[in-house]
């Protein structure tokens, strides 16, 4: 087990899970709106399951996909965070840089605020040379949160392993950062 990392922005505390989290993480996982760029929504039980591998992650390494809180009142409104990708991508190894927070959040510039702070982490604490994302193409909410970091586009789109190969998400694009930018 490794040194627990629970970073703090201005306004969010990145930390790590707690059982009270799953509901609304249940919640934003079932939204249609949240999970549009992803293959489906979430029934609760896999929602629950992701949840404790992200709590799993953090308590082994001490730094994954944090669940973001208010500081203000503590409220739970998602993930932001770090993530070793379980699927063999065409750019692997990498640590991939990763948010989902739910829809009453949007548009706050919480996903760029937490993400920055990820990546300070990333690259401070963890020394990692470079960090990547990555979002189906049509994912332009996301994309910007990824220019707003100061990622750059690679020329390098994939089709997710994940999908299959007449799934409407299955191209996706990659941005990167690295330590030295």
């Amino acid at each position: 087990m490794s040194k627990l990392i629970e970073p703090e922005t201005e306004r969010l505390r990145l930390r790590q899970w707690r059982s009270e989290d799953r509901a609304p993480f249940a919640e934003l996982n079932a939204d249609p709106e949240v999970m549009k760029y992803f293959p489906s929504t979430l029934d609760r039980t896999t929602s629950d399951s992701m949840a404790d591998r992200c709590q799993s992650l953090i308590a082994e390494r001490g730094w994954g996909l944090w669940a973001v809180a208010l500081k203000a009142t503590g409220q739970f409104i998602g993930y932001v965070g770090l993530h070793i990708p379980a699927y063999e991508l065409p750019f692997s190894p990498c640590v991939e840089i990763g948010w989902r927070l739910a829809k009453d959040f949007w548009g706050q510039g919480y996903a760029t605020e937490a993400a920055k702070r990820a990546l300070q982490v990333g690259f401070e604490q963890l020394e990692l040379p470079e960090i990547v994302a990555f979002t189906t193409i049509t994912n332009q909410r996301s994309r910007a949160v990824m220019e707003r970091l100061g990622m750059i586009l690679s020329p390098d789109y994939f089709d997710h392993p994940a999908l299959a190969k007449d799934h409407p998400l299955l191209q996706h694009c990659l941005y990167r950062i690295s330590a030295k930018s």
